[in-house]
């Protein structure tokens, strides 16, 4: 995942959002500063203790009154996103559909998942009740991305809306206007308790405010070496920290697999939204003997793609100037090391648009093969064996999502098994993303902790154990008073027991 600006950018009064498209102006919006931030946090650390004082039954059909007021407002929603990004309409409009399941998801399963649970005792503590429960932390600190200003951030706000928390939004300052409409939308569903999600705008300066605000946690979406900047000012307060950085993800291909399913989920996964998707397909392994046959079908299907800002349009321009550089880069280097561009090439780079770019034979120490280019831009390299292809996929320092066509969905998952990635999907590309139970993220410079899923609601709590006495134990060991020799019988008995099978 690719950042907007340093660390260091000082804090801006105001500041105006551009089309990727075309540069013109889209809106002018506040740089928020340490005192607007503190404001914003104290705000909704007095929200929160009502949010989370009411019953869970009470929060979930709010939240659902919420993604009630998105799907109702879904156009708006998608033309906000499609004007900051530049990607098609179309594209908007599923980002804004795959972030209604998700909140429809954390908010009818949050009860089930953070319910107060028992958990069994042993054999000396059998005098005690034991249970465990799931706590608010109170206000989480959200760093956003430009690339899915919706659905990505959702991950974190949705889950931690209903695990009791409120939650202030820092959206990239490329896609600041989804933040400011999102945060709208709740206050208009919710007005009982507005300001509960509070959107705050800026740069990094604002990031690195909300950062030493005192939130209970951050999450944080971006790059890891400005996650790494973030987390350091996190350290300080030893304010807990939540990172997905993006990832360089592999597709492995065996010989068996059908060739056309792979092909064309390997374009998407590759060219959809100008490659600007964290977990899109960036490197694919395929076995010798079908590596030349799959890559005449990758070209075939992306040579037919187009970007552009028109209606027709197959993907738009890139969001962030400044990648276009990266990627060309990338591409030129590849070439140079002794790599065949398949369909386009160095030339291809035209800012702000990237037409679809194919190599084969790229070095595995290249920087189209190690660094994450976030572009329209797939490497094919052949491999002899799925043993290799396995070893090229981990050798990755990002571990974040990968993909396995195989003719089998048993075998599939037997490779998948093998693979470092935090996400796997079988004969399809990122089909994960789309089931809200299953818990997203990586390791490595992809980053740490789960969005989504029971893994992802939890993430967003405090875990509070405690210990009820029902009775007198049998035999009191913490006590000063207890003899010396009942204390030596209750070691010889439990060594007793715990030397048996």
């Amino acid at each position: 995942m690719t950042d907007t600006a340093p660390a260091t950018a000082p804090h801006a009064a105001t500041f105006t959002t551009r089309s990727p498209a075309t540069g013109e102006p889209i809106a002018e919006h506040p740089g928020h500063g340490p005192e607007e931030i503190s404001r914003a946090v104290s705000r909704a650390r007095t929200t929160q203790a009502g949010w989370a004082a009411l019953p869970v039954s009470r929060r979930r059909d709010h939240l659902l009154r919420w993604k009630k007021a998105l799907a109702t407002d879904l156009d708006a929603v998608a033309r906000t996103i499609a004007e900051e990004t530049g990607k098609p309409a179309g594209d908007a409009a599923l980002e804004v559909v795959l972030t209604l399941e998700h909140l429809g998801w954390a908010a009818r399963n949050a009860g089930r998942v953070l319910r107060r649970r028992k958990v069994g005792t042993g054999l000396f503590t059998v005098h005690q009740r034991a249970w465990l429960v799931h706590r608010p932390l109170g206000v989480v600190g959200v760093i956003g991305p430009w690339n899915y200003p919706l659905y990505t951030p959702m991950g974190s706000l949705g889950y931690a809306l209903a695990a009791g928390n409120a939650v202030v939004f820092k959206p990239s300052e490329l896609t600041p206007g989804t933040g400011v409409l999102l945060a709208g939308l709740f206050d208009s569903a919710v007005p009982g308790h507005a300001g509960l999600l509070t959107t705050v705008t800026g740069g990094a300066s604002t990031g690195d405010a909300l950062a030493r605000s005192g939130v209970d946690k951050l999450a944080f979406t971006g790059s890891p070496g400005t996650a790494r900047k973030v987390m350091a000012v996190c350290a300080e307060t030893l304010t807990p920290f939540l990172a997905e950085c993006g990832g360089k993800d592999a597709v492995i291909v065996t010989a068996d697999a059908d060739l056309d399913a792979a092909a064309d989920a390997i374009v998407w996964g590759a060219l959809s939204n100008a490659g600007q998707t964290c977990a899109g397909v960036e490197r694919v392994y395929a076995v010798r003997g079908i590596h030349a046959e799959l890559c005449e079908r990758v070209v075939e299907r992306a040579g037919a793609l187009r970007p552009g800002a028109g209606a027709d349009a197959s993907y738009g321009p890139m969001t962030l100037p400044g990648q276009v550089a990266v990627v060309e880069r990338h591409v030129t280097g590849a070439v140079s090391a002794g790599a065949r561009a398949l369909l386009g090439g160095p030339g291809s780079v035209r800012a702000p648009y990237v037409a679809p770019v194919v190599l084969t034979g790229v070095p595995e120490d290249a920087a189209a093969m190690t660094e994450e280019t976030f572009g329209p831009v797939v490497v094919i390299n052949p491999v002899a064996d799925v043993d290799e292809a396995v070893e090229r996929a981990n050798a990755s320092r990002y571990a974040l999502g990968a993909a396995v066509f195989c003719r089998g969905g048993r075998a599939g998952a037997a490779i998948a098994a093998r693979l470092r990635a935090g996400a796997v999907s079988v004969n399809s590309v990122l089909g994960f993303a789309a089931v809200p139970a299953l818990p997203f993220g990586g390791s490595r410079d992809s980053g740490f902790g789960r969005i989504h899923g029971a893994e992802g609601l939890r993430a967003f709590t405090s875990v509070q154990s405690t210990t009820v006495q029902r009775f007198a134990p049998p035999i009191t060991l913490t006590s000063f008073g207890v003899p010396a020799a009942t204390r030596e019988r209750a070691v010889r008995l439990a060594r007793a027991l715990h030397r048996r099978r």
